[in-house]
Protein backbone atom coordinates (compact mmCIF):
# COMPACT_ATOMS: atom_id res chain seq x y z
CA UNK A 1 0.00 0.00 0.00
CA UNK A 2 2.93 2.46 1.43
CA UNK A 3 4.55 1.61 -2.51
CA UNK A 4 1.33 2.72 -4.60
CA UNK A 5 0.83 5.43 -2.62
CA UNK A 6 4.48 6.45 -3.54
CA UNK A 7 4.09 5.85 -6.78
CA UNK A 8 1.01 7.74 -7.13
CA UNK A 9 2.45 10.86 -4.87
CA UNK A 10 5.19 10.44 -8.03
CA UNK A 11 3.05 10.32 -10.90
CA UNK A 12 1.17 13.16 -9.68
CA UNK A 13 4.21 15.15 -9.01
CA UNK A 14 5.07 14.49 -12.41
CA UNK A 15 1.67 15.78 -13.91
CA UNK A 16 1.91 18.81 -11.78
CA UNK A 17 5.54 19.73 -13.24
CA UNK A 18 4.32 18.79 -17.24
CA UNK A 19 1.12 21.02 -16.56
CA UNK A 20 3.08 23.89 -14.96
CA UNK A 21 5.60 23.76 -18.27
CA UNK A 22 2.61 23.55 -20.83
CA UNK A 23 1.12 26.91 -18.45
CA UNK A 24 4.57 28.72 -19.28
CA UNK A 25 4.29 27.12 -23.26
CA UNK A 26 0.92 28.51 -23.25
CA UNK A 27 1.92 31.83 -21.75
CA UNK A 28 4.18 32.63 -24.26
CA UNK A 29 2.28 31.66 -27.28
CA UNK A 30 -0.87 33.05 -26.30
CA UNK A 31 1.15 36.14 -25.84
CA UNK A 32 2.23 36.22 -29.28
CA UNK A 33 -0.80 35.29 -30.95
CA UNK A 34 -2.21 38.60 -28.72
CA UNK A 35 0.64 40.94 -30.03
CA UNK A 36 0.62 39.59 -33.38
CA UNK A 37 -3.11 39.97 -33.45
CA UNK A 38 -2.78 43.64 -32.40
CA UNK A 39 -0.06 44.89 -34.40
CA UNK A 40 -1.80 43.08 -37.85
CA UNK A 41 -5.05 44.88 -36.55
CA UNK A 42 -2.99 48.39 -36.93
CA UNK A 43 -1.64 47.34 -39.98
CA UNK A 44 -4.45 46.51 -41.85
CA UNK A 45 -6.14 49.40 -41.16
CA UNK A 46 -3.37 52.05 -41.59
CA UNK A 47 -3.14 49.88 -44.99
CA UNK A 48 -6.94 50.59 -45.60
CA UNK A 49 -7.64 54.17 -44.51
CA UNK A 50 -3.98 55.73 -44.83
CA UNK A 51 -2.99 58.43 -42.12
CA UNK A 52 -6.62 61.29 -43.55
CA UNK A 53 -8.84 58.41 -45.06
CA UNK A 54 -11.11 60.48 -47.37
CA UNK A 55 -14.84 60.64 -47.54
CA UNK A 56 -14.72 57.68 -50.02
CA UNK A 57 -12.42 55.04 -47.99
CA UNK A 58 -15.02 55.91 -44.35
CA UNK A 59 -17.32 54.39 -46.11
CA UNK A 60 -16.38 52.14 -48.61
CA UNK A 61 -13.27 50.53 -46.61
CA UNK A 62 -16.17 48.82 -44.13
CA UNK A 63 -18.66 47.92 -46.48
CA UNK A 64 -16.33 46.14 -48.62
CA UNK A 65 -14.43 44.32 -46.24
CA UNK A 66 -17.67 43.22 -44.36
CA UNK A 67 -18.82 41.41 -47.81
CA UNK A 68 -15.79 39.25 -47.70
CA UNK A 69 -15.90 38.78 -43.95
CA UNK A 70 -19.70 37.46 -44.38
CA UNK A 71 -18.44 34.88 -46.70
CA UNK A 72 -15.70 33.66 -44.21
CA UNK A 73 -17.91 34.06 -41.09
CA UNK A 74 -20.97 31.90 -42.98
CA UNK A 75 -19.26 29.69 -45.40
CA UNK A 76 -15.52 28.89 -43.29
CA UNK A 77 -15.80 29.88 -39.70
CA UNK A 78 -19.32 29.77 -38.64
CA UNK A 79 -18.33 29.69 -34.63
CA UNK A 80 -16.39 33.19 -34.14
CA UNK A 81 -18.85 35.57 -34.88
CA UNK A 82 -18.97 38.29 -32.10
CA UNK A 83 -16.62 38.40 -28.76
CA UNK A 84 -15.30 34.80 -27.97
CA UNK A 85 -15.47 35.18 -24.88
CA UNK A 86 -18.65 33.66 -24.00
CA UNK A 87 -17.79 31.14 -26.20
CA UNK A 88 -14.94 30.35 -24.39
CA UNK A 89 -16.76 30.03 -21.40
CA UNK A 90 -19.10 27.16 -22.99
CA UNK A 91 -16.10 25.50 -24.17
CA UNK A 92 -14.63 25.26 -20.37
CA UNK A 93 -17.75 24.54 -18.69
CA UNK A 94 -19.91 22.60 -21.69
CA UNK A 95 -17.11 21.18 -23.90
CA UNK A 96 -14.54 19.79 -21.72
CA UNK A 97 -11.90 22.54 -22.46
CA UNK A 98 -12.48 21.58 -26.42
CA UNK A 99 -11.71 24.62 -28.66
CA UNK A 100 -10.92 23.42 -32.69
CA UNK A 101 -7.85 25.15 -33.48
CA UNK A 102 -9.81 26.52 -36.68
CA UNK A 103 -11.88 28.70 -33.94
CA UNK A 104 -8.52 30.65 -33.29
CA UNK A 105 -7.54 30.98 -37.21
CA UNK A 106 -11.12 32.04 -38.17
CA UNK A 107 -10.92 34.23 -35.05
CA UNK A 108 -7.57 35.78 -35.85
CA UNK A 109 -8.24 36.43 -39.48
CA UNK A 110 -12.10 38.00 -39.44
CA UNK A 111 -11.06 39.55 -36.00
CA UNK A 112 -8.26 41.54 -38.05
CA UNK A 113 -10.60 42.09 -40.74
CA UNK A 114 -13.11 43.19 -39.39
CA UNK A 115 -11.57 45.46 -36.56
CA UNK A 116 -9.36 46.52 -39.20
CA UNK A 117 -11.86 47.55 -41.17
CA UNK A 118 -12.95 50.13 -39.07
CA UNK A 119 -16.06 48.42 -37.32
CA UNK A 120 -16.44 49.78 -33.89
CA UNK A 121 -15.20 46.50 -31.81
CA UNK A 122 -11.88 45.21 -29.66
CA UNK A 123 -9.16 43.28 -29.94
CA UNK A 124 -9.51 41.62 -26.08
CA UNK A 125 -12.42 39.33 -26.55
CA UNK A 126 -11.23 37.58 -29.48
CA UNK A 127 -7.50 37.84 -28.16
CA UNK A 128 -9.25 35.59 -25.39
CA UNK A 129 -10.53 33.09 -27.85
CA UNK A 130 -7.48 32.62 -29.32
CA UNK A 131 -5.60 31.96 -26.43
CA UNK A 132 -8.11 29.63 -25.31
CA UNK A 133 -7.62 27.73 -28.84
CA UNK A 134 -4.04 27.85 -28.63
CA UNK A 135 -3.83 26.19 -25.19
CA UNK A 136 -6.77 23.40 -26.05
CA UNK A 137 -4.73 22.44 -29.24
CA UNK A 138 -1.62 22.33 -27.18
CA UNK A 139 -3.08 20.36 -24.51
CA UNK A 140 -4.75 17.92 -26.99
CA UNK A 141 -1.52 17.24 -28.89
CA UNK A 142 0.42 16.39 -25.47
CA UNK A 143 -2.77 14.16 -25.03
CA UNK A 144 -3.10 15.31 -21.21
CA UNK A 145 -5.91 14.03 -19.22
CA UNK A 146 -9.56 15.35 -19.84
CA UNK A 147 -9.36 17.59 -16.39
CA UNK A 148 -5.59 19.12 -17.19
CA UNK A 149 -6.83 19.77 -20.88
CA UNK A 150 -10.32 21.88 -19.12
CA UNK A 151 -8.34 23.46 -17.25
CA UNK A 152 -5.63 25.15 -20.04
CA UNK A 153 -8.61 27.05 -21.47
CA UNK A 154 -8.49 29.88 -18.92
CA UNK A 155 -5.19 29.33 -18.61
CA UNK A 156 -4.49 30.30 -22.00
CA UNK A 157 -7.22 33.08 -21.81
CA UNK A 158 -5.60 34.84 -19.21
CA UNK A 159 -2.31 34.56 -21.21
CA UNK A 160 -3.87 36.57 -24.08
CA UNK A 161 -5.50 39.32 -22.43
CA UNK A 162 -2.17 39.61 -20.05
CA UNK A 163 -0.86 40.71 -23.30
CA UNK A 164 -3.77 42.30 -24.98
CA UNK A 165 -4.08 44.67 -22.57
CA UNK A 166 -0.81 44.72 -20.33
CA UNK A 167 -2.46 44.18 -17.17
CA UNK A 168 -1.41 40.96 -16.04
CA UNK A 169 -3.37 40.44 -12.64
CA UNK A 170 -6.37 41.78 -14.06
CA UNK A 171 -6.06 39.22 -16.65
CA UNK A 172 -5.99 36.53 -14.09
CA UNK A 173 -8.72 37.71 -12.07
CA UNK A 174 -10.97 37.94 -15.47
CA UNK A 175 -10.24 34.22 -16.19
CA UNK A 176 -11.10 33.39 -12.69
CA UNK A 177 -14.48 35.48 -12.78
CA UNK A 178 -15.64 35.68 -16.24
CA UNK A 179 -14.45 32.21 -17.70
CA UNK A 180 -14.67 29.65 -14.37
CA UNK A 181 -17.14 31.69 -12.22
CA UNK A 182 -15.35 31.04 -9.13
CA UNK A 183 -12.39 33.77 -7.58
CA UNK A 184 -11.75 30.43 -5.42
CA UNK A 185 -10.32 28.27 -8.84
CA UNK A 186 -6.89 26.05 -7.41
CA UNK A 187 -6.19 26.87 -10.89
CA UNK A 188 -4.89 29.86 -9.88
CA UNK A 189 -1.47 29.76 -10.06
CA UNK A 190 -1.14 28.22 -13.54
CA UNK A 191 -2.81 31.13 -14.55
CA UNK A 192 -1.08 33.49 -12.70
CA UNK A 193 2.35 31.64 -14.60
CA UNK A 194 0.50 32.23 -17.77
CA UNK A 195 -0.12 35.78 -17.37
CA UNK A 196 3.05 36.60 -16.43
CA UNK A 197 5.10 34.77 -19.24
CA UNK A 198 2.50 36.75 -21.75
CA UNK A 199 3.63 40.04 -20.53
CA UNK A 200 7.24 38.86 -20.56
CA UNK A 201 6.82 38.33 -24.04
CA UNK A 202 4.47 41.41 -24.93
CA UNK A 203 7.13 43.53 -23.27
CA UNK A 204 9.74 42.33 -25.11
CA UNK A 205 8.36 42.70 -28.28
CA UNK A 206 6.58 46.17 -27.86
CA UNK A 207 8.36 47.50 -24.91
CA UNK A 208 7.46 48.08 -21.29
CA UNK A 209 4.74 51.17 -22.27
CA UNK A 210 2.14 51.41 -20.71
CA UNK A 211 -1.82 51.31 -22.59
CA UNK A 212 -2.71 54.35 -21.77
CA UNK A 213 -0.78 57.62 -20.36
CA UNK A 214 -2.44 58.60 -17.48
CA UNK A 215 -1.15 61.62 -15.01
CA UNK A 216 -1.09 61.10 -11.32
CA UNK A 217 -4.97 61.81 -9.92
CA UNK A 218 -6.37 61.95 -6.29
CA UNK A 219 -9.39 61.93 -4.03
CA UNK A 220 -8.74 65.94 -3.67
CA UNK A 221 -11.82 66.83 -1.67
CA UNK A 222 -14.06 64.29 0.54
CA UNK A 223 -16.99 65.66 -1.38
CA UNK A 224 -15.86 64.46 -4.43
CA UNK A 225 -17.48 60.86 -3.26
CA UNK A 226 -21.08 62.60 -4.46
CA UNK A 227 -19.99 63.65 -7.86
CA UNK A 228 -18.44 59.93 -8.51
CA UNK A 229 -21.27 58.15 -6.78
CA UNK A 230 -23.36 60.01 -9.45
CA UNK A 231 -20.96 58.93 -11.95
CA UNK A 232 -21.61 55.18 -10.66
CA UNK A 233 -24.97 56.01 -11.30
CA UNK A 234 -24.74 57.26 -14.91
CA UNK A 235 -22.48 53.78 -15.31
CA UNK A 236 -25.17 51.61 -14.62
CA UNK A 237 -28.03 53.74 -16.52
CA UNK A 238 -25.58 53.91 -19.59
CA UNK A 239 -24.49 49.94 -19.15
CA UNK A 240 -28.34 49.09 -19.01
CA UNK A 241 -28.46 50.98 -22.21
CA UNK A 242 -25.91 49.47 -24.24
CA UNK A 243 -27.16 45.89 -22.92
CA UNK A 244 -30.53 46.14 -24.23
CA UNK A 245 -29.53 47.81 -27.39
CA UNK A 246 -27.12 44.76 -28.27
CA UNK A 247 -30.06 41.99 -26.94
CA UNK A 248 -32.46 43.60 -28.84
CA UNK A 249 -30.74 44.18 -31.97
CA UNK A 250 -29.17 41.11 -32.32
CA UNK A 251 -32.78 39.71 -31.86
CA UNK A 252 -33.82 41.63 -34.86
CA UNK A 253 -30.54 40.42 -37.09
CA UNK A 254 -31.36 36.65 -35.54
CA UNK A 255 -35.49 37.04 -37.03
CA UNK A 256 -33.91 37.64 -40.88
CA UNK A 257 -34.22 34.74 -42.97
CA UNK A 258 -31.53 32.45 -42.86
CA UNK A 259 -30.48 33.54 -46.38
CA UNK A 260 -29.38 36.95 -45.20
CA UNK A 261 -26.75 35.74 -42.76
CA UNK A 262 -23.68 35.83 -45.36
CA UNK A 263 -24.87 39.67 -45.98
CA UNK A 264 -25.23 40.55 -42.30
CA UNK A 265 -22.04 41.98 -41.83
CA UNK A 266 -22.04 43.90 -45.10
CA UNK A 267 -25.00 45.81 -43.66
CA UNK A 268 -23.59 46.43 -40.80
CA UNK A 269 -20.83 47.46 -42.47
CA UNK A 270 -22.53 49.86 -44.58
CA UNK A 271 -24.17 51.68 -41.34
CA UNK A 272 -20.48 51.67 -40.14
CA UNK A 273 -19.37 53.74 -43.13
CA UNK A 274 -22.35 56.00 -42.74
CA UNK A 275 -21.62 56.73 -38.95
CA UNK A 276 -17.83 56.99 -39.79
CA UNK A 277 -18.65 60.08 -42.25
CA UNK A 278 -19.63 61.90 -39.00
CA UNK A 279 -17.77 60.77 -36.70
CA UNK A 280 -14.58 58.78 -37.79
CA UNK A 281 -13.37 58.99 -34.08
CA UNK A 282 -15.48 55.95 -33.34
CA UNK A 283 -13.57 53.68 -35.54
CA UNK A 284 -11.99 50.44 -34.18
CA UNK A 285 -10.63 49.93 -30.79
CA UNK A 286 -10.36 53.82 -30.57
CA UNK A 287 -8.00 53.77 -27.34
CA UNK A 288 -6.13 57.04 -28.64
CA UNK A 289 -9.28 58.60 -27.64
CA UNK A 290 -9.54 57.27 -24.55
CA UNK A 291 -5.96 58.68 -24.23
CA UNK A 292 -6.97 62.05 -24.01
CA UNK A 293 -9.94 61.58 -22.33
CA UNK A 294 -8.03 60.33 -19.44
CA UNK A 295 -5.50 63.24 -20.12
CA UNK A 296 -8.62 65.93 -19.94
CA UNK A 297 -7.65 67.29 -23.44
CA UNK A 298 -11.78 67.04 -25.30
CA UNK A 299 -14.31 69.18 -24.81
CA UNK A 300 -17.83 68.44 -23.34
CA UNK A 301 -19.60 68.46 -26.68
CA UNK A 302 -17.30 65.97 -28.24
CA UNK A 303 -16.71 63.54 -24.72
CA UNK A 304 -20.22 63.41 -24.93
CA UNK A 305 -21.17 62.54 -28.90
CA UNK A 306 -18.54 60.43 -28.89
CA UNK A 307 -19.98 58.05 -25.68
CA UNK A 308 -23.35 58.07 -27.59
CA UNK A 309 -22.27 57.60 -31.33
CA UNK A 310 -19.93 54.74 -30.03
CA UNK A 311 -22.75 52.40 -28.06
CA UNK A 312 -24.65 52.73 -31.91
CA UNK A 313 -21.40 52.04 -33.64
CA UNK A 314 -20.85 49.38 -31.45
CA UNK A 315 -24.41 47.36 -31.49
CA UNK A 316 -24.64 47.52 -35.05
CA UNK A 317 -20.86 46.29 -35.61
CA UNK A 318 -21.79 43.40 -33.37
CA UNK A 319 -25.31 42.38 -33.59
CA UNK A 320 -24.81 42.46 -37.40
CA UNK A 321 -22.61 39.77 -36.64
CA UNK A 322 -18.69 40.87 -37.20
CA UNK A 323 -15.99 39.71 -34.78
CA UNK A 324 -14.56 41.61 -32.55
CA UNK A 325 -15.28 42.12 -28.78
CA UNK A 326 -17.34 44.50 -26.35
CA UNK A 327 -14.44 44.99 -23.75
CA UNK A 328 -13.13 48.17 -25.55
CA UNK A 329 -15.62 49.58 -26.69
CA UNK A 330 -17.06 49.60 -22.96
CA UNK A 331 -13.69 51.51 -21.80
CA UNK A 332 -14.14 53.53 -24.79
CA UNK A 333 -18.02 54.86 -23.56
CA UNK A 334 -16.80 54.73 -19.65
CA UNK A 335 -13.95 57.33 -20.46
CA UNK A 336 -16.50 59.83 -22.73
CA UNK A 337 -19.13 59.13 -19.81
CA UNK A 338 -17.35 60.44 -17.23
CA UNK A 339 -15.11 62.53 -18.76
CA UNK A 340 -18.55 64.64 -19.73
CA UNK A 341 -20.02 64.30 -15.80
CA UNK A 342 -16.13 65.27 -14.50
CA UNK A 343 -16.16 68.46 -16.40
CA UNK A 344 -19.50 68.94 -15.10
CA UNK A 345 -18.38 69.06 -11.45
CA UNK A 346 -15.10 70.45 -12.46
CA UNK A 347 -17.36 73.56 -13.61
CA UNK A 348 -19.78 73.99 -11.40
CA UNK A 349 -18.56 72.03 -7.73
CA UNK A 350 -18.02 74.69 -4.77
CA UNK A 351 -14.97 73.00 -3.42
CA UNK A 352 -11.61 71.79 -4.67
CA UNK A 353 -11.93 68.84 -7.15
CA UNK A 354 -9.83 66.58 -10.07
CA UNK A 355 -9.30 66.90 -13.25
CA UNK A 356 -12.07 65.59 -16.12
CA UNK A 357 -9.46 63.04 -16.94
CA UNK A 358 -9.97 61.55 -13.31
CA UNK A 359 -13.86 61.12 -14.00
CA UNK A 360 -12.76 59.50 -17.00
CA UNK A 361 -10.96 56.67 -15.42
CA UNK A 362 -13.47 56.05 -13.09
CA UNK A 363 -15.95 56.10 -15.99
CA UNK A 364 -13.87 53.15 -17.85
CA UNK A 365 -14.12 51.21 -14.54
CA UNK A 366 -17.74 52.26 -13.74
CA UNK A 367 -18.51 50.90 -17.40
CA UNK A 368 -16.80 47.79 -17.63
CA UNK A 369 -18.31 46.95 -14.00
CA UNK A 370 -21.90 47.22 -15.35
CA UNK A 371 -21.34 45.64 -18.58
CA UNK A 372 -18.88 43.06 -18.44
CA UNK A 373 -20.20 42.00 -14.40
CA UNK A 374 -16.31 41.80 -13.83
CA UNK A 375 -16.00 44.45 -10.71
CA UNK A 376 -12.61 42.90 -9.02
CA UNK A 377 -11.37 42.43 -12.78
CA UNK A 378 -12.07 46.35 -13.02
CA UNK A 379 -10.85 47.73 -10.08
CA UNK A 380 -7.54 45.90 -11.11
CA UNK A 381 -7.34 46.67 -14.19
CA UNK A 382 -7.57 50.58 -13.37
CA UNK A 383 -5.03 49.74 -10.58
CA UNK A 384 -2.58 48.30 -13.36
CA UNK A 385 -3.09 51.10 -15.39
CA UNK A 386 -2.49 54.11 -12.56
CA UNK A 387 -0.17 52.34 -10.47
CA UNK A 388 -1.84 54.64 -8.34
CA UNK A 389 -3.81 53.68 -4.88
CA UNK A 390 -5.48 57.37 -4.56
CA UNK A 391 -8.20 56.19 -7.39
CA UNK A 392 -9.11 52.92 -6.05
CA UNK A 393 -11.88 54.47 -3.39
CA UNK A 394 -13.41 56.46 -5.72
CA UNK A 395 -13.28 53.63 -8.35
CA UNK A 396 -15.23 51.01 -5.90
CA UNK A 397 -18.11 53.48 -5.09
CA UNK A 398 -18.64 54.21 -8.80
CA UNK A 399 -18.23 50.36 -9.43
CA UNK A 400 -20.26 48.89 -6.79
CA UNK A 401 -23.48 51.69 -7.83
CA UNK A 402 -22.89 50.67 -11.42
CA UNK A 403 -22.89 46.92 -11.00
CA UNK A 404 -25.93 46.78 -8.05
CA UNK A 405 -28.22 49.49 -10.87
CA UNK A 406 -26.77 46.69 -13.62
CA UNK A 407 -27.83 43.83 -12.15
CA UNK A 408 -31.03 44.89 -10.45
CA UNK A 409 -32.96 45.67 -14.07
CA UNK A 410 -30.36 43.54 -16.36
CA UNK A 411 -30.13 40.45 -14.16
CA UNK A 412 -28.31 38.04 -16.26
CA UNK A 413 -25.07 39.56 -17.40
CA UNK A 414 -24.90 39.81 -21.00
CA UNK A 415 -22.66 37.77 -21.96
CA UNK A 416 -24.52 35.03 -20.43
CA UNK A 417 -28.02 36.43 -22.01
CA UNK A 418 -26.48 36.56 -25.70
CA UNK A 419 -25.05 32.66 -25.34
CA UNK A 420 -29.08 32.40 -24.32
CA UNK A 421 -30.09 32.91 -26.97
CA UNK A 422 -28.11 30.72 -29.16
CA UNK A 423 -29.81 28.27 -27.07
CA UNK A 424 -27.11 27.72 -24.57
CA UNK A 425 -27.55 27.25 -20.99
CA UNK A 426 -24.19 26.91 -18.47
CA UNK A 427 -24.61 25.61 -14.61
CA UNK A 428 -25.26 28.25 -12.17
CA UNK A 429 -22.16 29.01 -9.79
CA UNK A 430 -24.22 27.54 -6.81
CA UNK A 431 -24.41 24.23 -8.40
CA UNK A 432 -21.00 23.51 -8.31
CA UNK A 433 -18.07 23.67 -5.83
CA UNK A 434 -14.21 23.64 -5.97
CA UNK A 435 -13.08 20.08 -5.31
CA UNK A 436 -9.62 20.10 -6.10
CA UNK A 437 -6.49 21.54 -3.72
CA UNK A 438 -3.33 21.47 -5.68
CA UNK A 439 -2.93 24.84 -7.28
CA UNK A 440 -2.63 23.39 -10.71
CA UNK A 441 -5.61 21.51 -10.36
CA UNK A 442 -9.16 22.57 -12.24
CA UNK A 443 -11.69 23.16 -10.08
CA UNK A 444 -15.56 22.66 -11.97
CA UNK A 445 -17.51 26.31 -11.51
CA UNK A 446 -20.62 27.31 -12.90
CA UNK A 447 -21.16 30.28 -14.93
CA UNK A 448 -22.84 31.82 -18.01
CA UNK A 449 -21.68 33.44 -21.20
CA UNK A 450 -22.74 34.82 -25.42
CA UNK A 451 -21.96 35.19 -28.59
Amino acid sequence: MTTERATASALRLRENQLFLALSIIVGVLAGLSAVLFSLCIDRVSRTLFGLEPSAARLFLVPTSVSLLTGVLLSRFFPDVRGSGVPQTEAAYHLKGGVVPARVGLGKFLTGVLCVGSGHSMGREGPSVQIGAALASSIGRWVGVSPERLKALVPVGAAGALAAAFNTPVAAVLFALEEIIGDMNASLIGSAVVASVASVIVERSILGNEPLFHVPAYELVHPAELAAYAFLGIVGGVLSLVFCKLLLGMRTAFRRLPERTLILQPAIGGVLIGLILLVRPEVMGVGYDYVDQALNGTMLMRTLVLLCLVKIVATVISYTSGNAGGIFAPTLFIGAMAGGAIGTIVHRVAPFPVAGPGAYALVGMGALFAGVIRAPMTSVFMVFEITQDYQILVPLMVANLLSLVISRRYQPVPVYHALLQQDGVHLPSPVSIRPTQDDTAEPAPAGHTAAR
